[in-house]
């Protein structure tokens, strides 16, 4: 049995990683904490109420490295890197769902996240942890960096054409759309109810953080190929879920029907991507509260854009049921237990 901590669990991230760990028949939720919330479980949860005696506490090193095996980091950017590196130095397995260790460049951090990256040792030994397309490096790792929710939505719609059509890839466009939870439950006006329903906005275009994570890490699939690549992310007005509709201009047209094959073929032994048949589009209903990622396609008349378009739950898929696949390959227990 396996002792698991959550750091963070006061966020809505740290929340379902709760949820999902609280039932998970290889693991023991042994250790909780938030620096700004402390408290019974079901207190702060209350649809939690009646479920665990756990307390969350503020957050010591010590306590969690004597009472865990491993360590999930719900917390914002800028914090995990403070956090990481006191757990890793006792010996405990760490899965970070910040920002923080998914870049390995510090001067592109600095950039995107408009801070110094303090903990760069560790940043050389944290694996990306996207199952789908690094599951061997996963399996060995002790450190995961968790993807971003646009990055795994937008590396999963495109790993399979990047990877074997490189060459006859002329621009690569990403319009990303996210509910609110997406941004955290911090407080902020723009995202009040009366801001948010009803409307439907673009925010930080052509300047989101996890565009470099986008193109970082499609140049490792594509073996170093680089693309005129934008990514655009808007604002839904629901709780969770994205949808990103992706455009792929090419030099010249590909075989939908065979693209299509490549695609199933490449995520054949993946539960947890699910290429839809030809003429089917993937809706937001079908994914949120899963683990799952649906792909569908289609393409231009002339065949030279290709329209992928993919969705996942932000929450679930975005990050903590992510999170804790990449427990499951870590520790050795079938990749699906506790998730599906």
């Amino acid at each position: 049995m396996t002792r698991v901590g959550i750091v963070g669990v006061s966020g809505y991230s740290g929340l379902i990683a709760l949820k999902l760990l609280l039932k998970h028949p290889d693991v023991r939720l042994t250790y909780v904490s938030a620096n700004t919330t402390t408290g019974k479980v079901g207190e702060i949860w209350p649809q939690l109420f009646g479920q665990t005696k756990l307390e969350c506490v503020k957050f010591d090193a010590a306590e969690a490295a004597q009472k865990c095996d491993l360590v999930f980091l719900a917390v914002p950017h800028k914090i995990s890197m403070e956090i990481a590196p006191l757990l890793l130095k006792k010996g405990l397995k760490v899965i970070d769902l910040s920002g923080d260790y998914r870049l390995k460049n510090t001067r592109l951090y600095k950039q995107w996240y408009g801070t110094d990256h303090i903990d760069p040792l560790n940043l050389k030994y944290a694996i990306y942890g996207l199952p789908e397309l690094f599951r061997v490096k996963i399996k060995k790792a002790s450190f995961i960096a968790n993807p971003g929710c646009y990055p795994t939505a937008a590396l999963l719609g495109l790993a399979p054409v990047v990877s074997i059509y490189t060459p006859l890839i002329e621009q690569i466009v990403i319009d990303a759309k996210s509910g609110v939870s997406g941004a955290g439950k911090k407080a902020s006006i723009d995202l009040t109810f009366c801001e948010v329903n009803e409307s439907f906005k673009a925010y930080k275009v052509l300047q989101h953080q996890h565009s470099p994570e986008i193109e970082t890490y499609l140049k490792k699939i594509s073996a170093g190929s680089e693309f005129d690549f934008n990514f655009v992310a808007h604002l839904l007005p629901i709780n969770q879920g994205i949808l990103e509709t992706i455009y792929v201009h090419l030099k010249e047209k590909i075989s939908l029907s065979e693209l299509h094959k490549i695609y199933k073929r490449f995520y054949h032994s993946d539960t947890f991507v699910r290429v839809l048949e030809l003429g089917t589009q993937p809706e937001l209903k079908n994914v949120v509260n899963t683990n799952f990622c649906d792909i569908g396609m289609a393409q231009s008349a002339n065949g030279k854009l290709l329209v992928i378009t993919s969705v996942i739950d932000n929450l679930y898929k975005g990050a903590a049921s992510q999170a804790v696949q990449n427990m499951n390959i870590i520790c050795g227990f079938n990749e699906t237990i506790g998730i599906l």
